[in-house]
Formats: C-alpha cells, sequence, structure tokens
C-alpha cells in the first residue's frame, strides 16, 4: 500500500474514520480519500488525520449516497484526481434509523448500503483495475434477509430492520458478482461485529457490544492482510471466512438484483 490510493467512504465517524486513520498512519506516503456527506465533518476529519499521523495526502470528497447523482459527481472527481485506485472500503451505510426515503426518494437503505456502492464501484473500475493487485472491501452485515424483488424499496409493510438486512445482503450478492467478473481484482466482504460502538447503532437506540476500533481492524484486514492477498468472493465474520444467506449463492437471484442496480443507477 505505500505510495498508493486509498479511498474509504463514510470516513468521518466510527469504524470508516478509525480505517481512515489506521491506514494513513500505515503508509504515510499513501494517498487517502475520504468520503462524508458533511464537508465541516470532512474537513474537521482531514486535519485529525493529518495531525495524528503525520500523512498529509488526504483529500475530501463530499457525496450523500442516498443521491445518484451526488455518486457520479463524486467518482468523476476522483477519477479526474487520480488515473488508479489501489483499495476502494465501500463502508458508507445508513441503518435502522435513517429516514425512510433518501434524496432521489428511493428506499434509504437499499440507496445507500447497495445502489451507492454499486455505482461508485462502476464507475471507479477503471482506475482499479489499472492498479496492480488491487483490492475492494465491502462492509456487510451478519444481518441478512432474502431480498423480494417485486417490492425492492418495501413499498408494502416497511420495516427498517428488514429494510437494512435486505441491503446488506445485497452488497456481499452484488461482492460475490464482481469476484467472478474481475480477474485482477479482490473484491471481498464482512461483517465488522455484530452492535458496534458506533453512531449507527446508537442512532438506533441500541446499546453497543464491542468497540469501533475492532471493526475496524476486520477492515483493515481484509484491506491489507497478505494472506489475503489471492483471496476474493469471499464474506468473512470479522476476519473469519464464513457462509453469508443462501440467496447469494444463487445466481439467478444475482441476476435480478444486478438487473435492478443497473436500472435505478441508470449504468
Amino acid at each position: 500500500m505505500h505510495r498508493k490510493t486509498i479511498l474509504i467512504t463514510g470516513a468521518t465517524e466510527g469504524i470508516g474514520k478509525l480505517v481512515a486513520t489506521d491506514l494513513a498512519s500505515r503508509f504515510k506516503d499513501a494517498n487517502i480519500l475520504i468520503h462524508g456527506r458533511n464537508k465541516e465533518k470532512l474537513e474537521t476529519t482531514s486535519d485529525q488525520i493529518k495531525k495524528k499521523t503525520g500523512n498529509l495526502n488526504i483529500q475530501i470528497y463530499l457525496a450523500d449516497f442516498s443521491s445518484m447523482k451526488d455518486v457520479r459527481k463524486m467518482a468523476t472527481e476522483i477519477l479526474a484526481d487520480h488515473d488508479s485506485l489501489d483499495l476502494l472500503i465501500n463502508n458508507a451505510g445508513a441503518g435502522f434509523a435513517a429516514p425512510r426515503l433518501g434524496k432521489d426518494g428511493t428506499e434509504t437503505r437499499f440507496t445507500v448500503n447497495y445502489l451507492a456502492p454499486f455505482l461508485l464501484t462502476q464507475l471507479l473500475l477503471p482506475a482499479i483495475q489499472k492498479a496492480v493487485s488491487s483490492r475492494i472491501v465491502n462492509v456487510a452485515s451478519a444481518g441478512q434477509s432474502p431480498i423480494h424483488f417485486d417490492d425492492v424499496m418495501m413499498d408494502k409493510n416497511f420495516d427498517g430492520v428488514t429494510a437494512y438486512t435486505r441491503s446488506k445482503l445485497a452488497i456481499i450478492m452484488f461482492t460475490l458478482d464482481l469476484a467472478e467478473n474481475l480477474k485482477t481484482v479482490t473484491v471481498n466482504c464482512l461483517h465488522p461485529g455484530t452492535y458496534l460502538d458506533t453512531g449507527m447503532v446508537r442512532e438506533s437506540g441500541i446499546q453497543p457490544l464491542g468497540t469501533a476500533q475492532s471493526g475496524a481492524d476486520a477492515v483493515v484486514y481484509l484491506a491489507v492482510s497478505a494472506e489475503l492477498q489471492n483471496v476474493s468472493g469471499k464474506y468473512f465474520n470479522v476476519k473469519k471466512e464464513t457462509r453469508a444467506n443462501a440467496q447469494a449463492y444463487d445466481k439467478d437471484a444475482r441476476r435480478k438484483l444486478e438487473k435492478i442496480g443497473l436500472e435505478l443507477t441508470e449504468l
């Protein structure tokens, strides 16, 4: 990762901020690109990481991931600034307590947790594939439920928890598809830990059971561990490879999801 370019989404707090700080500290000559949806928090986070790590190569990118227009704009800005991308960590997420609908008027969790990383990753693929031994890490969850393709936005019987667990299975399904299609890039996903001490968990009114740092450590493990250099298309429970919900391995279901993703992101 030395002299490499690394992008972490959702990096102004919680796991994302800790991951960005860790990687900036480990690789002081790496370009660390951090994303957030609040300009002031982004600037503050950038200053804090620079001060704590001594790595001054921190760049900020502003986007609300409930808006596909914002995602496209951010991807364009990144590609204008960097011709290659060595590591993409899709960490940004919306939890149980997020608003029902986002900027685009679509269900927030499905949009932020699946559609945004789906679109961003596809748009950044030219830069990712240009790098040598590049990696993509998608932050998922052990909370997974099968997607109902006749109502992906949950217009009937909406429930924030179910919307979240379906969106997290969707990002796992996307991970497996990417791994099959990309031969020069390793792509994996993980559950970083149960009810960690993050803003998302606290906003949901849940008592944290673990530290955000333990989740960040798991993400960094998937991102830079030498032993995972040739491991791709896997789902990890923290640092241990395991099986996701059965629907993740259903190729017909994955084709249906991809079709929905392509349509809703206008790819």
